[in-house]
């Protein structure tokens, strides 16, 4: 029994990397213990017990992430195989709505509609819920540690999100990167981010707002356009003399160009100056300045949206693609599983398919892998079907007024990539579009955590 728990510890050590662990034995090394008490290091030993759970009720699968893609999954992998035995992990207790968070910085709804429970949608779903940080995975024994114990699994399905790539806008010391994050959030990775958003432009008297748009592919495409608006109207709304510096690294508008064009020169030509090809280079996070390949800007208060890569739960556990620059996982761009290992499942944000990073196709596609899961327990194949992208975006508040698009994806064997496919752009903003938002990301919600 203790060759084979020596064992596991040795197993843990090399597929993790956690720093938990490592610390646990660096303390005995530097204390001059021996190696029988280096593996009775107490936060290796919890990280080694089995977790607190209810005993599976059939094939075990565990969903790493509790955002729009991992709530779909849990809750459609027990609607399309009811024997399945669900588990979500996330380590956050509660959900908080990226998509409509911009209407929510201008007040258009209220903190609750964006924010539910993990226990409601797991009670009514029938599945189960642990709130914990996963810390790495193991696929020969498949078999996932947290820092509240291992969990085995017969199917594992990664949905960790994004992760800032601030090295990308030359923010390289871990130091600086912190303390951008903390300082200057970017919005789309942690709720307390937009609390502080909020905060900010509330509070804002007067001056340069700095805001920008990341290149690449980053989460929501039209969200940072969206957002200038919202702030941009709050501003009007307030009457503050400011000047809102929208910085984009991209060549043009990226999506919904000849509206989002619009509504910065007919709605807020005094407030908002769009800039195109101002890629970032540097943030001098002291003296409030931002510097481009040919200009610097100073700014009195800010948001930084740097690109964004796959959560780093990817790369650390070696499934990350080699030719992805943006860490995305190694997967079968048709079924959704690891190359090597039908098992392991990468849905949401780190997947590799170039599909929009936006909550509609994170849910969209979420249930289509949870049928091939379902599927592949059964031996049997479903046949691939394109996500649906659907995405709002409001302009304008006191009336909220937005536009739309619907697209699809096809994949093209003479290229080789996928690209968009029956599109449905409407891009006039009226309030009927701004009241379509709200239906919308109510059904949403409705969908994940209670129907």
């Amino acid at each position: 029994m203790k060759k084979n728990t020596d064992l596991e510890r040795r197993r843990f050590l090399q597929v993790s990397g956690v720093a938990l662990a490592a610390t646990a034995v660096s303390a005995n090394v530097a204390t001059g213990a021996d190696n029988n008490e280096i593996r009775q290091a107490p936060a290796l030993n919890s990280l080694l017990r089995k977790a607190t759970l209810p005993r599976a009720r059939g094939q075990r699968v565990v969903v790493v992430g509790g955002g729009w893609s991992g709530l779909t999954m849990a809750k459609y992998l027990r609607r399309f195989n009811p024997g399945f035995d669900v588990l979500l992990i996330d380590r956050q207790s509660a959900f908080v709505s990226f998509p409509i968070s911009n209407s929510w910085l201008a007040d258009q709804v209220d903190l609750d509609f964006l924010s539910h429970s993990f226990f409601d949608a797991a009670n009514n779903h029938d599945y189960h819920f642990m709130q914990a940080t996963v810390l790495g995975f193991d696929r020969e024994t498949r078999r996932v540690y947290t820092e509240k114990g291992f969990v085995d699994y017969d199917y594992l399905v990664l949905a960790p999100g994004i992760e800032y790539d601030y090295a990308r806008i030359g923010v390289e010391d871990t130091e600086a990167q912190n303390l951008l994050f903390h300082r200057y959030p970017g919005g789309f990775v942690s709720s307390s981010e937009l609390l502080t958003i909020k905060r900010k432009i509330h509070r804002f008297s007067g001056g340069t707002f700095l805001l920008n748009v990341p290149n690449g592919d980053f989460r929501c495409t039209a969200a940072p356009y969206e957002r200038a608006c919202m702030v941009a109207a709050l501003f009007k709304r307030q009457r503050v003399r400011a000047k809102i510096l929208l910085l984009d690294m991209n060549a043009e508008i990226r999506i919904k160009k000849a509206g989002f064009a619009r509504a910065f020169a007919e709605l807020y030509g005094d407030y908002i100056e769009y800039l195109s090809s101002s890629e970032i280079t540097n943030v001098d996070i002291e003296g409030r300045r931002v510097e481009t390949e040919f200009d610097e800007y100073d700014f009195d208060d800010a948001i930084i949206y740097p690109p964004v890569r796959a959560s780093r739960l990817i790369e650390d556990n070696g499934i990350a693609s080699p030719i992805s620059p943006q860490k995305a996982a190694n997967t079968d761009p048709f079924r959704y599983h690891l190359l090597d290992d039908e098992r392991v499942y990468v849905t949401g944000d780190s997947r590799s398919q170039p599909f929009s990073k936006g909550g509609h196709t994170a849910h969209s596609e979420a249930q289509y892998v949870a049928e091939v899961i379902a599927a592949h327990a059964l031996d049997k194949e479903v046949r691939w079907r394109s996500p649906q992208t659907m995405c709002f975006s409001a302009v304008d508040i006191d009336p909220l007024r937005a536009m739309s698009i619907i697209t699809y994806y096809k994949f093209s064997d003479k290229t080789g990539q996928f690209a968009f496919d029956r599109t449905h752009l409407i891009e006039r903003w009226d309030t009927q579009g701004g009241q379509a938002s709200l239906a919308w990301a109510e059904g949403m919600y409705r969908d994940m955590f209670y129907s």
